[in-house]
């Protein structure tokens, strides 16, 4: 089973960036497409970015396009999500995803993955 940490988060005001990563176990990372979800109270998940298995290809939901960034490193099996210019409305629990498939691609939907962290949290104060 592959398991997937998260960590970087935390509280931090409204303008200001946090950089979450995403540690990944398996000797196939390599070749999973990774992404980021969150979800806030009382909201459903929700994409964020998704990176596929060379890091060649990036997708971001239109809230995070310009403001977020999504990277991956396959020799340290880990995947980051670089936030900026962050808002109140992107408090959420941030939760890594892998599609644990040969060379998967940049999904966009959470049905598309196999694994998941358990998340980390983002409060972003006004």
């Amino acid at each position: 089973q592959v398991q997937l940490v998260e960590s970087g988060g935390g509280l931090v005001q409204a303008g200001g960036s946090l950089r979450l990563s995403c540690a990944a176990s398996g000797r196939t990372f390599s070749s999973y497409g990774m992404g980021w979800f969150r979800q806030a109270p009382g909201k459903e998940r929700e994409f964020v970015a998704a990176i596929d298995w060379s890091g060649t290809m990036t997708r971001y939901a239109d809230s995070a396009k310009g403001r977020f960034f999504i990277a991956r490193d396959n020799v340290r099996n880990t995947v980051s999500l670089q936030m900026n210019s962050l808002r109140p409305e992107d408090t959420a629990v941030y939760v890594c995803a892998a599609q644990a498939v040969p060379w998967g691609l940049a999904r966009v939907t959470a049905q598309e993955y196999d694994y998941w962290g358990q998340g980390t949290q983002v409060t972003v104060s006004s």
